[in-house]
C-alpha cells in the first residue's frame, strides 16, 4: 500500500455555479473509461449526456459535492436528500480518471456517510456493464443490488427522457440500496442546513442517475 493512503484526507465541499463545467467533463472522462474498455468506443457522444448531468445538477434538493484530497480537487458527487424521509440518492458519483488507484473512491463514500449520517437508506444505480462499479458498491461500500431495470421491466423513478441516448450494451441498470446501521446515525431528523434551498426548486430529473467510479485493487485493501 501507498505510504501515503493513509495520511490523506479527503473531504467534501460544495460546487459553485462555477465548477459545474469541470465537473460534467470529468465525470464523462471517468464514466467513458469502462465503455472503452468493454465496447471499444464511446459512440453518440458522451455518456451520461450533458443533458443529464446538467439535469442531476438542478434536480430538486441536489446537492453538488467536489471531492477534495488534501484540498486538491479529485472528483465528485452529487447526491438527492430528503431530510423528511432520510432516504437519499447518490445520483452520480466519479473519481477523476488521473487519480485512480489510491483508494480514494472508498474515503469519498466514508465522506458521504459522515456528511449525512442521519440517513435511513442511501439508493444508487449502475449499468450492468460497470463490473468495477459493482464491485465497489457491493463488496466495498455495503450496497445490496434490489433491481434489474432494463428495457422489459423500466425503472418508474427514473423514466427515460425524449432523446437521451441509450446506454451500451442491452441499456440494463442495477439499483443498489444500503441501510444504515441503528436507522441513521442519531436517530432523528436531518438538520435543515444540510439542504441548500436554492438549488432545483422546479426542475425534474430528466433520466437515468449514473455513478462513474473508476475502482481497482487499492479500493479494496
Amino acid at each position: 500500500m501507498n505510504a501515503n493512503l493513509a495520511s490523506d484526507i479527503v473531504t467534501l465541499d460544495i460546487a459553485s455555479t462555477d465548477d459545474l463545467p469541470r465537473f460534467r467533463r470529468e465525470l464523462q472522462a471517468a464514466f467513458s473509461i469502462a465503455v472503452v474498455e468493454t465496447f471499444g468506443s464511446v459512440q453518440d457522444g458522451s455518456i451520461p449526456s450533458d443533458d443529464v448531468v446538467n439535469g442531476s445538477f438542478e434536480a430538486p434538493n441536489a446537492v453538488v459535492h467536489r471531492v477534495l484530497e488534501n484540498g486538491r480537487w479529485v472528483g465528485g458527487a452529487v447526491v438527492t436528500i430528503d431530510r423528511h424521509t432520510r432516504h437519499n440518492a447518490l445520483d452520480l458519483f466519479y473519481i477523476a480518471s488521473g487519480e485512480i488507484g489510491r483508494g480514494l473512491g472508498r474515503k469519498a463514500w466514508t465522506a458521504i456517510e459522515e456528511r449525512y449520517p442521519w440517513t435511513r437508506v442511501w439508493t444508487t444505480h449502475t449499468p450492468t456493464f460497470e463490473r468495477r462499479n459493482i464491485h465497489f458498491y457491493v463488496n466495498i461500500c455495503g450496497f445490496h443490488i434490489t433491481a434489474y431495470h432494463h428495457e422489459g421491466f423500466p425503472d418508474p423513478a427514473h423514466p427515460r427522457g425524449p432523446g437521451e441516448p441509450d446506454l451500451p450494451g442491452d441499456g440494463g441498470m442495477f439499483r443498489f440500496e444500503k441501510r444504515m446501521s441503528r436507522d441513521g446515525a442519531d436517530g432523528g431528523a436531518a438538520p435543515s442546513g444540510q439542504i441548500r434551498p436554492e438549488r432545483g426548486e422546479t426542475s425534474t430529473h430528466p433520466g437515468f442517475p449514473l455513478s462513474p467510479v473508476p475502482v481497482d485493487a487499492s479500493d479494496a485493501d
